[in-house]
Formats: C-alpha cells, sequence, structure tokens
C-alpha cells in the first residue's frame, strides 16, 4: 500500500505557528503605553486650591505641595489630562513641570532656594480652549524661635517685677528674653545717675542668659529731642550701664521725611566699641505702625505693632501693602500688644504672630491696658513663657 504524506503548511500558516510558539515562550513584545486621552473641547476653567490664599507665605528651600483642579464644560476633566506649570523665578523649581489629572486635580511641588516673591502659572489648552491661572507666594527666611520682648519699665526695687522676669528666664532657659528697661523715661543727662537696682536685675536677668536693651525717646522725630541729645543719652547709658545689649529707639518715626534722623542714629550705635567676641549693639525700633520699608536698613528690628489684642487679630502686611517684611527674618519684626485680658486672648495673639503670613517673631502681651507704662508683668506671666516655648517646640501649649 503507497503511504500518503501530509500536504506541506502555507508558508503564512508557518510563521503563524511560529509566532504563536514564541508567544508561548515569553519572547513577545511589549505593549505601547496607552497614550494619554486628548483634552476634549469644552469651556476650561483652572484653579490653584493649594495652597489657599491664607497660606501664601512659605521658608525658603521648603517643598510647597500644589493642586490645581481643572474642569471641563463644568465637569472634572478626564484622568490623565496635563497641566503646564511654569514660574516666574529661575531659582525656583517645579516637580512635575506637566502633571496630569486625577479625579479633575493636578498635584505637583515648589521650591525656592532665593527669598522673594515667586508666580506659579497652571494652563491647561484644548483643540478649543485654553485657560490659566496665577499663583503669587512669598519666599521668606527659616522661621526662628519665638522670642519674648518685655517692656520691663517697672521698679527693680526688692521683689519687684524683675525678680519674676528673673525667675522665668531660669525655668524656661530655652526660651530667649530681651527686657527693656526703662530709668528715666528715655533721657538721660549729664546729671543722672546708676539705678543700683537695675544694675543688680539686669545682671541677673543676664546671668539667666537674658538680655537687656535701653529705652530711648526720640518724640517721633520732629526736632523736640534733637539727635544730639539722643545721642548723649545713648552715650550715658553705656557710662552708666556698659554691659547692655542694645537699645531700644521708641517713638520713632515711619515716614521717609525723618528716615535720615533715624539711620544716623542707627549708625551712631553701630559705631560703638565692643569688647572682643562681645557683639554689636543691637538697634530695636519702635514705630508702632509698619513704617517706610527704608526703615529696615535703620534697625535690626522693627516693632510693627502696638496695640490691642483685638486690633492685632487683623494685622495682615499683605492688606496694607507691606510685603517687604516676608524678605526679613521673623526676629527682625515685634509686637507690643496690651489689653490681652486673658491667657486665651494671650495665645490668641501669639499664634497669629506664629504665622508665616504675620511673620513675627518678638512677641508680648500684658493684660494692662496700655504698654507705654508698665506697671508689673502679666498675671499668665508663665504660660506666656510656657507657651512661647511649646510653639518653638511644637508642643501642647500650656492650659489657661
Amino acid at each position: 500500500m503507497r503511504r500518503i504524506l501530509p500536504r506541506p503548511l502555507p508558508h503564512a500558516l508557518s510563521l503563524l505557528a511560529l509566532s504563536a510558539l514564541i508567544v508561548g515562550c515569553g519572547g513577545a513584545k511589549e505593549d505601547t503605553p496607552t497614550p494619554p486621552p486628548p483634552v476634549q473641547p469644552g469651556p476650561l476653567a483652572v484653579g490653584f486650591t493649594s495652597p489657599v490664599a491664607a497660606n501664601n507665605v512659605h521658608d525658603v528651600a521648603s517643598a510647597i505641595p500644589l493642586q490645581v483642579n481643572v474642569t471641563i464644560n463644568g465637569n472634572p476633566a478626564p484622568n490623565g489630562t496635563p497641566v503646564s506649570l511654569t514660574t516666574n523665578s529661575i531659582s525656583a523649581s517645579l516637580a512635575p513641570t506637566v502633571p496630569t489629572t486625577l479625579g479633575g486635580a493636578a498635584t505637583s511641588v515648589l521650591n525656592s532656594n532665593v527669598i522673594g516673591p515667586v508666580v506659579v502659572n497652571a494652563t491647561v489648552t484644548s483643540t478649543t480652549h485654553s485657560a490659566n491661572e496665577s499663583l503669587k507666594l512669598y519666599i521668606r527666611p527659616v522661621r526662628k524661635p519665638l522670642e519674648l520682648l518685655v517692656p520691663a519699665y517697672f521698679s527693680a526695687a526688692k521683689d519687684s517685677p524683675w525678680t519674676t522676669l528673673v525667675s522665668g528666664a531660669k525655668s524656661y532657659p530655652d526660651v530667649k528674653i530681651t527686657a527693656i528697661m526703662n530709668p528715666n523715661g528715655g533721657v538721660l543727662t549729664s546729671t543722672t545717675t546708676a539705678n543700683t537696682d537695675l544694675a543688680t536685675a539686669m545682671a541677673s536677668l543676664k546671668t539667666a542668659n537674658g538680655k537687656v536693651v535701653a529705652y530711648v525717646s526720640t518724640l517721633y522725630g520732629n526736632g523736640a529731642r534733637s539727635e544730639a541729645d539722643i545721642k548723649a543719652t545713648i552715650d550715658k547709658y553705656l557710662e552708666l550701664y556698659p554691659t547692655l545689649d542694645g537699645f531700644f529707639i521708641d517713638e520713632m518715626a515711619s515716614g521717609s521725611n525723618r528716615l535720615a534722623h533715624y539711620q544716623a542714629i542707627y549708625t551712631y550705635i553701630k559705631g560703638k566699641p565692643r569688647d572682643p567676641g562681645v557683639p554689636a549693639l543691637v538697634v530695636i525700633g519702635n514705630p508702632g505702625i509698619f513704617p517706610d520699608q527704608a526703615y529696615a536698613d535703620a534697625t535690626d528690628a522693627l516693632t510693627t505693632f502696638e496695640g490691642t489684642a483685638a486690633a492685632f487679630q487683623a494685622l495682615d502686611p499683605q492688606q496694607s501693602s507691606n510685603t517687604w517684611v516676608y524678605s526679613l527674618a521673623n526676629t527682625s519684626q515685634a509686637m507690643l500688644v496690651h489689653s490681652a485680658s486673658t491667657c486665651t486672648a494671650m495665645q490668641d495673639s501669639l499664634k497669629h504672630a506664629n504665622k508665616a503670613r504675620t511673620n513675627t517673631g518678638l512677641v508680648f502681651t500684658t493684660d494692662e491696658t496700655t504698654v507705654r507704662t508698665v506697671t508689673k508683668l502679666p498675671a499668665y506671666w508663665i504660660q506666656l513663657l510656657g507657651t512661647v516655648d511649646a510653639m518653638n517646640k511644637g508642643g501642647t501649649l500650656p492650659a489657661c
């Protein structure tokens, strides 16, 4: 019997079988990634939802999360919709620069290594529409711990508030305290003598790692106290109290027309010789409001608020066009708050000062109705110290 051989497979069928065999052995070509869906036509809307407007001040070199919401025809954009992000600063970086949406929101992270304002732009484009939104942020120096600036205008006699001030400094060694002493209403003459009780109290506070600055009256630079008179007061202070750490220049003007007067005082103080290793004398100015920006160069710190606790809650450098304060360390700005009648009011004031947007690092509150003639420490003095300490360490605030 003749044996019948099978017919050869067609060439194409052989290749097909070979391909199937290769697939079965794991040698198939990888799948091509699915491209993101195109942006659908329709009216677009873009808006930053993070950070919120009230949280637009951040520390330099910190990671700032950004979130942009995108809608098309009023509905969340499809997943994968690209959002183009750019900034006006070469020192700022975005990662990623073209995030895509998930649930209608795209996220990225901004980082800036330079202090100053940064504008971030977000743009989405379809075949028929385009939308964009801008967000302005302010980059400030890294936050420093809060410090206390205490108007210690009271008597320094035995068992006076100075004793309580010193004991508080010893109880909270991590809280920096600068006391403002005021023995003669800020005016010293050639016949003024040293207050021995004050000298003793001052030495005790410095032993507890505190600092003391001397009060100087300037009568807003209106000419009633001449530059020569003010310099004579400064000289006399240093003669009577040579371990002073600096000066509190009170009744400071705020307008540019008196700037030269205060720059001359600042230069005079800074030119005073100091022993090797002893820091230069500090100058804290007190216009009590936001002054002309140039006053920042005539002081080491500016008291930009003096008033009630209720009024302080409304303080916002951005509403008064004083965003220049964000170029300064928070400890270059001070507040002196009065009429904070309760411990809770004190803590609310400190919380507001500690906000990046407020950027105030030298703080004090009193339950008296003025800081002009402080006669005692507030009843909540220990809680005040504890609150500053807790805020600096990220701990729980003391109970009121």
